[in-house]
């Protein structure tokens, strides 16, 4: 045996990597991430109505909520000391058309949140998506003109409505429809209008990804997409286009950056903290979600620490804060410990 351990001295240099791991506190002081509530953002879905927690099949814990009771999940959020909500809604079918004009209407239904929340809990941040998706009878991010998305028309647009998403509240605006020039539009409309300090949340990196399906079942686009997004979202295969989108939005003033999916793009969350060093964000988003809920559930994972796990891993690839819909069950964890 001595023999045997010479030889592994030997072998190694006397570098012993176990030495840190041998016991729980070493692993605890040396320990090079964590997760902590500080780096939580949970995503809420809207619907109009009052009293009404509305569960999503795709999604297990998940529920679309009215107005009232968003604004006390926005307290119990608040308890837990989660920073910010991000809000989408899912409007009524009548009010949806072409252009996704209702986004232009001042009270719609995710300015009416907005302001509930920010009046009830003025403590919590609260982001807002200035897409179109939520407000089109064709589920696209845009105006559709024939069969073409057309850039400018919709930067024109979603810059108007980000202006009166900040006057109902919204502390930072996070466009996700992939336009050119959005950042820069957005930024001017809402310095016009009197709100500098009103952040800008890129989502600088937005995937054409099949990761979105119970996200667009969430909000009721999955059955009226025409067509698909390829030609404004990013090829899941070009990580140096992704840097690209990023640097023009940064370029445009964006204040913090997104990444859309989260796990299968970590080395894009790391290529992004490197290249700007500006607040890094992912958005573990629906089908992400939905895969952990769903192996959970028929005892193929352990659910709670793949969550965390995979929570973890975004940390370490950079980022800043996670959007996911876990946040509520990882904050209870963290309060628990």
């Amino acid at each position: 045996m001595e023999n045997k351990t010479h030889l592994v001295d030997e072998i190694t240099g006397h570098r012993r990597m176990r030495r840190n791991r041998k016991a729980d506190w070493t692993r605890r002081l040396v320990q090079e991430n964590r997760l902590t509530v500080d780096d939580l953002i949970w995503p809420i879905f809207i619907i109009p109505g009052s009293g009404i927690l509305e569960p999503i099949p795709a999604m297990p814990g998940v529920n679309r909520m009215t107005v009232d009771k968003a604004v006390e999940a926005a307290k119990e959020a608040a308890d837990l000391g989660i920073p910010a909500l991000a809000t989408f809604p899912n409007i009524e079918m009548e009010l949806r058309d072409e252009t996704g004009s209702n986004s232009l209407e001042k009270n719609n239904l995710i300015n009416l949140a907005s302001a509930a929340i920010k009046k009830a809990v003025p403590n919590i941040g609260v982001i807002t998506d200035v897409a179109l998706d939520p407000f089109t009878s064709h589920g696209h991010d845009g105006i559709l003109r024939g069969n073409d998305i057309v850039n400018d028309e919709t930067v024109e647009q979603v810059a108007r409505a980000a202006v009166y998403q900040a006057d109902a509240g919204a502390d930072i605006i996070a466009p996700s429809e992939m336009m050119d020039g959005r950042i820069g539009a957005i930024r001017q409309a809402l310095d016009a209008a009197g709100h500098q300090s009103v952040g800008i949340m890129s989502y600088a990196t937005k995937f054409s990804s099949g990761f979105y399906g119970p996200y667009r079942e969430a909000i009721s686009t999955g059955g009226l997409l025409k067509g698909d997004k390829k030609t404004y979202y990013i090829d899941p295969a070009n990580g140096t286009e992704a840097v690209r989108d990023a640097a023009l939005d940064v370029e445009e003033g964006a204040d913090m950056l997104m990444v859309k999916p989260g796990l299968p793009y970590l080395d894009i969350c790391w290529r992004l903290k490197e290249a700007f060093g500006l607040p890094t964000f992912a958005y573990q988003v629906s089908g992400e979600y939905a895969m952990i809920k769903a192996a959970a559930a028929n005892g193929w994972i352990d659910g709670d620490k793949v969550m965390l796990e995979t929570l973890l891993a975004f940390k370490r690839a950079g980022c800043d804060g996670i959007l996911t819909y876990f946040a509520v069950e990882v904050a209870r964890q963290l309060a628990r410990k």
